[in-house]
């Protein structure tokens, strides 16, 4: 069984990526003129992270649809204003080349890699943590790294979930449990911020929300009323003032369906993958040939220093 002080770590990979593509200067090429600052920053995240943190397994957890069809239909404005001409997702083109790079750069280095059709990266990982809260006798933590707030619905002390949130890169990390949920948003659990999030919308995604209820607002009637349903349900009992009534009643459409898509699947069809963090790339003749092309190889050294500092943690 893993060390309780050894979490699973679960990486939402393009919330990561995208960091790295905008905070590491694009001058940073390979010997092609490629740029591959994307990749390198990335890479750095994973040294830096098995480093600190420590973990025994470690999942890349991918977008295999970022616009899944469920939630579009649900609401058809979600993340409508990132649709490229071509119907795929809105990525700059220098982003786009470094992704396939990304991903034979992990398994070069047998860091495992998980996604599932038609379902987004916080769906993969809210499935993971599902199965592993699930597992009899767990005593391991888990950890889910992500610039993402949607998944702080995931937070829960008592299954020893929580999320790290980058303040200024991976080194500069916010530890999100439910104490940071109440401190911050007046919410107690991960459940109830999804609720808080449902109402408040999200423009970034292209949820409206509630017109007029905020954050506060919001916190202030689930902290009343408990649930998402039993705020709803005081509206209909006429618990609440006319002011809100009206304002609940205005969305009343969108209230019926937003929480199929605020919330993460739990049962996504994510394939089993070996999730061990390896002491050792499994191809090192891959990894050395990516640093060659792409001009990795200071960024691939430090990964591979920091799996053989783990392998002889966990030997010795």
């Amino acid at each position: 069984m893993t060390n309780a002080g050894e979490p699973l770590l679960l990486l939402d990979s393009a919330s990561l990526y995208f960091r790295a593509y905008y905070g590491v200067p694009d001058s940073i090429k390979a010997p092609d003129g490629t740029p591959v600052n994307a990749v390198r920053g990335f890479l750095d995240m994973i040294a830096q992270l098995v480093t600190d943190r420590r973990p025994s397994r470690v999942v890349a957890c991918w977008d295999d649809d970022w616009r899944p069809a469920f939630r579009v239909a649900a609401i058809p404005s979600y993340k409508e204003h990132r649709l490229a001409a071509d119907g795929g997702e809105e990525v700059p083109p220098a982003l786009t080349a470094q992704v396939p790079v990304i991903v034979e750069s992990l398994a070069a280095l047998g860091i495992a890699r998980a996604g599932a059709p038609g379902f987004e990266a916080d769906d993969v990982i809210g499935t993971l943590v599902a199965r592993e809260v699930a597992q009899d006798g767990r005593r391991a933590p888990v950890e889910v790294v992500t610039g993402d707030r949607d998944l702080f619905q995931l937070v829960d002390d008592a299954a020893g979930v929580r999320v790290l949130y980058p303040v200024k890169g991976v080194k500069n990390l916010q530890v999100v449990d439910q104490g940071y949920l109440q401190e911050r948003y007046g919410v107690e659990t991960g459940v109830a911020y999804a609720d808080m999030a449902t109402l408040r919308g999200d423009p970034s995604d292209g949820l409206p929300g509630v017109a007029g209820v905020g954050e506060k607002t919001a916190a202030s009637l689930l902290r009343k009323h408990g649930t998402l349903a039993g705020v709803l349900a005081a509206v209909e009992a006429g618990e609440v003032s006319a002011g809100q009534q009206a304002k609940f009643r205005a969305a009343w459409d969108y209230l019926a369906v937003a929480p199929t898509v605020v919330r993460v699947a739990h049962d996504a069809p994510v394939a089993d993958v070996d999730d061990t963090l390896p002491d050792a790339p499994a191809d090192p003749a891959a990894v050395a040939a990516l640093a060659e092309r792409w001009n990795l190889t200071s960024s691939m050294t430090r990964v591979v220093q920091a799996l053989t500092a783990a392998g002889e943690r966990r030997a010795g």
